[in-house]
């Protein structure tokens, strides 16, 4: 299985670095969508520490949606799929190491960005390590939900559009206790209940989606 899951994912990196525009966008449309929120709201220091984590953190999350319907999209389109699923390679490896391949190219560059945004948006120095430790357990389970709505709008016409009504109502939990948690930490608050329930979550996510993502695409490919 676990031999599976790594073949997987040393395949879709090797895909994305061929194709690395599509990193690259996801980090731009995270980079210039929050250097936006000055300009808008106003350069009041106040305004734009107090809106901070919510900006980051939605901004995060609609970037991380930005490239989901290729997650399963390309393959299926080129027969690749049918053909992994032909083989002994079971389901669920191929759901992990696609959901690993997505967060490695778009997750982990999201985290790296995601201080130096919250400097442009005047974050107190005390919501960065928390800000950091929440996108770390909360980016994985975007994945890992994404993966399961990529899954069901395989093959289905104007899928973008509802990969995004599929999966936007289940990002909600992450995103309440993510910008909870970096409020938390800039207040003195305690946070590491927010942390601990974030990654009670992506425990969940990793038992249940990989399963109902692999379900999804047998159904798919039939």
């Amino acid at each position: 299985m676990i031999s599976a899951v790594l073949a997987v994912l040393r395949r879709d990196l090797r895909l994305a670095l061929r194709q690395g525009a599509d990193s690259l966008m996801v980090v731009a449309f995270f980079v210039i969508t929050v250097s936006l929120f000055p300009f808008g709201v106003g350069p009041e220091q106040a305004v734009l520490e107090r809106i901070s984590a919510g900006v980051v953190w939605v901004t995060a999350l609609l970037a991380s949606m930005l490239s989901l319907d290729r997650l399963f999209q390309t393959d299926y389109e080129d027969g690749s799929l049918d053909l992994l699923t032909l083989t002994p390679t079971p389901t669920m490896a191929i759901v992990l190491g696609k959901v690993a391949a997505h967060w490695l190219t778009t997750g982990l560059p999201l985290i790296v960005a995601s201080p130096l945004l919250a400097v442009l948006l005047a974050m107190r120095p005390e919501g960065y390590g928390v800000l950091v430790a929440a996108m770390a357990l909360g980016t994985p389970s975007l994945s890992l939900v994404g993966s399961v709505g990529a899954a069901l709008v395989l093959g289905a016409r104007r899928g973008g559009v509802l990969l995004s009504l599929l999966v936007l109502p289940l990002y909600i939990p992450v995103l309440v206790f993510g910008v909870s948690a970096v409020d938390g930490a800039v207040m003195g608050l305690d946070y590491a209940p927010q942390l601990m329930i974030m990654g009670a979550l992506l425990l969940a996510g990793l038992v249940l989606c990989p399963w109902a993502a692999s379900a999804a695409l047998k159904q798919a490919v039939e």
